[in-house]
């Protein structure tokens, strides 16, 4: 009964404890954020920036230089994006009605047209009008709030990789007395973790979103460009991410070219996640954190539900991060007597 007693008391304080540091973290987001996402990007262009300090390039001057890469690499990935969606954007809507109306006339109820439905739309975006206004008005406060944030992001990323030789230095520095080697190898286990997550993460979106977008031009499937982002992005987000993106990839395909097309389409979708789950991600990631699917699925929905779409982001490398401090703790100590 001590025993027991022992582990609920521990159990509840640090759920105490994390409980806290997650309500602190939700109060001080516009902060936290930036610093989260900073850490994420430098994990991800930390090779490139030495690559750059290798070549006797200053390290100021590797951090601009590797920071200006990403804006031009991201802007002109949007712009292009953008640039397809916006061509093929009728197409793709033109071809959501033309579904709709198929399936108005095969499944609808009896006496249910489109115009009832136009109308009972016209009712409703009437009737909530004044809170449709304040949610613009609400989503214009965020959209300026996601800009202000990747802003700041982008200004850390620089100065983490400017200054991220001295890092170590200043863990030490920070770190109680006698304390600090162990700190200073958690740390760089975490990092390292989550610098192999980003990494193979990357690589495996970039091959998932160039075989879909192939397949996807084959089959000829309006916005292919653009349909091929939203996997890359997706990918981030394991297992949901990939299926979220693939369904709406079907959906474009069964719109637009019909049921056959929308199967092949599937096929494609379901081909390329079998390569992804069975040969890339055990052989890209075999030397990074491994987590068990039912864990990341987890993982997913508390983050889901902590902080939405940014949470589910953040989840898998966090967790990363927390395997990896976990995994060099049992180095340090599961072999002691």
């Amino acid at each position: 009964m001590r025993r027991a007693g022992a582990w609920c008391a521990v159990i509840l304080l640090v759920a105490g404890v994390g409980y806290v540091g997650v309500l602190l973290c939700a109060e001080l987001r516009t902060a936290v954020v930036p610093v989260l996402l900073a850490l994420l990007g430098t994990a991800l262009l930390g090779p490139l920036h030495r690559r750059l300090v290798n070549a006797h390039v200053h390290r100021s001057v590797a951090a601009a230089l590797t920071c200006v890469a990403v804006v031009a690499v991201v802007g002109g990935a949007v712009y292009i994006v953008v640039a397809a969606l916006i061509d093929s954007g009728d197409e793709i809507v033109r071809s959501l009605r033309t579904a709709g109306r198929d399936l108005a006339r095969h499944f609808g109820a009896a006496g249910t047209s489109l115009d009832d439905i136009a109308a009972n739309a016209r009712d409703l975006l009437t009737k909530f009008g004044g809170t449709a206004a304040s949610g613009v008005i609400s989503g214009v406060s965020v959209v300026g709030e996601s800009i202000a944030m990747a802003v700041l992001a982008l200004l850390l990323v620089f100065f983490f990789l400017r200054d991220s030789d001295r890092a170590a230095e200043t863990l030490r520095s920070l770190s109680p007395p006698g304390s600090a080697d162990m700190l200073e190898a958690m740390a760089r286990r975490a990092f390292q973790a989550v610098e192999g997550f980003m990494r193979g993460t990357t690589f495996i979106a970039f091959i998932d979103a160039v075989c879909i977008t192939i397949g996807l031009l084959i089959l000829d499937v309006p916005g292919a460009a653009g349909l091929g982002a939203l996997v890359f992005v997706g990918a981030y987000i394991p297992y949901l991410g990939a299926f979220l993106s693939g369904a709406v990839a079907v959906l474009v395909a069964l719109a637009d070219r019909g049921f056959v097309i929308a199967l092949w389409a599937l096929g494609v979708v379901l081909a390329v996640q079998v390569l992804e789950g069975h040969v890339l991600q055990p052989m890209i990631q075999s030397r990074t954190v491994q987590m068990h699917p039912a864990m990341v699925m987890v993982t997913i929905t508390a983050g889901a539900s902590v902080a939405g779409i940014l949470g589910m982001l953040l989840a898998v490398p966090l967790t990363a991060a927390a395997f990896g401090v976990v995994e060099e703790l049992r180095t340090r100590y599961g072999s002691a007597p």
